[in-house]
C-alpha cells in the first residue's frame, strides 16, 4: 500500500523489548517530515482505554489470565485500526502515512510464550484483514544488549524483560515471519549498529512505499 493509489503507506517496527525500535520508529517519522510526506506516529498499546488496561497489566499492577491479555491486545489493535477520531485506517485512506511502534507481530512473538503461536495469529485474523503492513521492519538485537540498555533507562522491567523470556520473543518472532513469509513483507535490520546506520537502512528500506 503506498501513494500510487492516494492512499498512505502502513509502516510497523517491531523489536523485542531495549531493541531501538522506538527510535528508529521516530527517526523514520523525523526523515519523513522533512521529505514533505504526510505522516503520523503511532504506537501500540495505545493510549486508549484498553491499551491502558493492558499496560497496568505489563507492569503487574492488575493480574489476569495469558489469554485474557492477548485477547486485549487483540481489541485494542482493532480499536487502533478503526477508531473514529484517529484510526490508523481512516488516516492511511487519506493519506497519511503512518508508522507504528508494535503492530500483531508483537502479539505472535510475545503472546506465544504462553500459548500456540496459531491461536494468537487466530484471534488477529480481524486486523490482518482489515489492514496488513506496507512493510514490517524488525530491529534485531541480542537479548544481552537489549537486557543492559533496559536496566540504563528504566526504573521498573515489565512483564517480558527477562533474558529468557526475550529469548523466546526473539525466537517466536522467526517463526512467525517464517509462517507468513508469504503473507507478510518484512525486513531484518541489524541493531547492533550505531544508531545513524540502523536509520539508513530501515530508509533504504522502506522509501520505495513513499
Amino acid at each position: 500500500m503506498n501513494n500510487k493509489d492516494n492512499r498512505g503507506a502502513f509502516i510497523a517496527f517491531e523489536g523485542i523489548d531495549g531493541s531501538g525500535k522506538s527510535t528508529q520508529s521516530a527517526l523514520l517519522i523525523q526523515k519523513l517530515r522533512q521529505e514533505g510526506i504526510p505522516c503520523y506516529a503511532t504506537m501500540e498499546p495505545t493510549d486508549a482505554l484498553i491499551g491502558s488496561l493492558i499496560r497496568q497489566v505489563m507492569t503487574g499492577r492488575i493480574k489476569t489470565d495469558n489469554k485474557a491479555v492477548a485477547a486485549l491486545f487483540a481489541a485494542d489493535r482493532l480499536d487502533h485500526l478503526l477508531n473514529e477520531v484517529d484510526g490508523i485506517v481512516s488516516k492511511i485512506e487519506s493519506g497519511v502515512t503512518v508508522v507504528t511502534d508494535r503492530y500483531y507481530f508483537s502479539s505472535y512473538a510475545y503472546n506465544s510464550v504462553h500459548m500456540p503461536m496459531e491461536w494468537v495469529i487466530k484471534a488477529n485474523e480481524q486486523s490482518s484483514a482489515i489492514l496488513r503492513p506496507s512493510l514490517t521492519v524488525y530491529i534485531d538485537i541480542d537479548p544481552d544488549t537489549a537486557l543492559d540498555r533496559i536496566a540504563k533507562n528504566r526504573f521498573r522491567q515489565e512483564l517480558f524483560e527477562k533474558k529468557s523470556m526475550l529469548v523466546k520473543v526473539r525466537d517466536n518472532y522467526m517463526k512467525a515471519f517464517k509462517l507468513l513469509e508469504k503473507e507478510e513483507k518484512v525486513v531484518i535490520v541489524d541493531g547492533n549498529r550505531p544508531q545513524e546506520e540502523i536509520a539508513e537502512a530501515v530508509w533504504n528500506a522502506a522509501r520505495e512505499y513513499f
